[in-house]
């Protein structure tokens, strides 16, 4: 079984056959989190990008929980400046087999800058391979036509950005499901503060009209299970 938890923004914890995965952990300063940086124990966490509201809390679960962080060269490289002793260093294009499953990193079109001022290379998506399950977090980013790539992969669970303004909103979201052809669409980093406030609802209602997919609009704290 594999199980997706919204924590709020574009944090989402994943479960699967015993290992839990933490993506882009921010907590403290987030006004959707519903727990703090102290309730989450991964095994691995894993980074889209270098901006505070996706770096998060990164380094101090990592330190307290011995996480293995994945990310590119350049946030692995600063994590472990900041004390941060287990990363595995990635970039676009590359992927590794982990012991839980396959990670790629994809192509974003979005900033990268660590919470420092320092760069944070380029950002990415994450496509995981988890048995016969893959999942699909585009990180933040514009709608991008390389999406149309993914179709190939079966992708089950797209976690897409509708925020808006920082990244594709609606609109551009509903474009990238049909450009990613997935089973399932999770939306995400949006309603965390006003400037990027937006319906689910509405945004669900125009995926399962417009699209062949389903999409799942998930609580704070809310789980889907596959």
């Amino acid at each position: 079984m594999t199980r997706i938890i919204w924590h709020g923004h574009l944090t989402f914890t994943i479960q699967h056959d015993g290992v839990t995965l933490l993506i882009d952990p921010f907590f403290d300063g987030n006004p959707a989190a519903k727990i703090s940086k102290d309730d989450v124990k991964p095994d691995y966490i894993l980074i889209t990008h270098g901006h505070g509201d996706h770096v998060g809390d990164t380094v101090y679960i990592a330190k307290k929980t011995g996480a293995t962080v994945i990310s590119n060269f350049e946030i692995a490289t600063w994590l472990q400046n900041q004390g941060v002793e287990k990363v595995h260093p990635m970039h676009i294009g590359g992927s590794h087999a982990f012991p839980f499953g396959r990670v790629k990193l994809t192509i974003a079109h979005h900033g990268s800058i660590l919470p420092d001022g320092s760069y944070g290379g380029n950002p990415a998506g994450l496509l995981l391979t988890l048995g016969d399950v893959k999942i699909y977090d585009a990180g933040d980013t514009a709608l991008t036509y390389d999406m149309t790539l993914l179709a190939d992969e079966g992708v089950d669970v797209a976690i897409l950005p509708i925020g808006d303004n920082f990244t594709m909103g609606p609109d551009d979201a509903v474009k990238a499901v049909k450009f990613i052809k997935p089973k399932v669409v999770i939306p995400a980093h949006y309603n965390t503060w006003d400037l990027i406030a937006q319906d689910p609802y509405a945004f669900k209602a125009r995926v399962e009209k417009e699209t062949d997919a389903k999409c799942v609009v998930l609580d704070v704290e809310g789980a889907y299970e596959l």
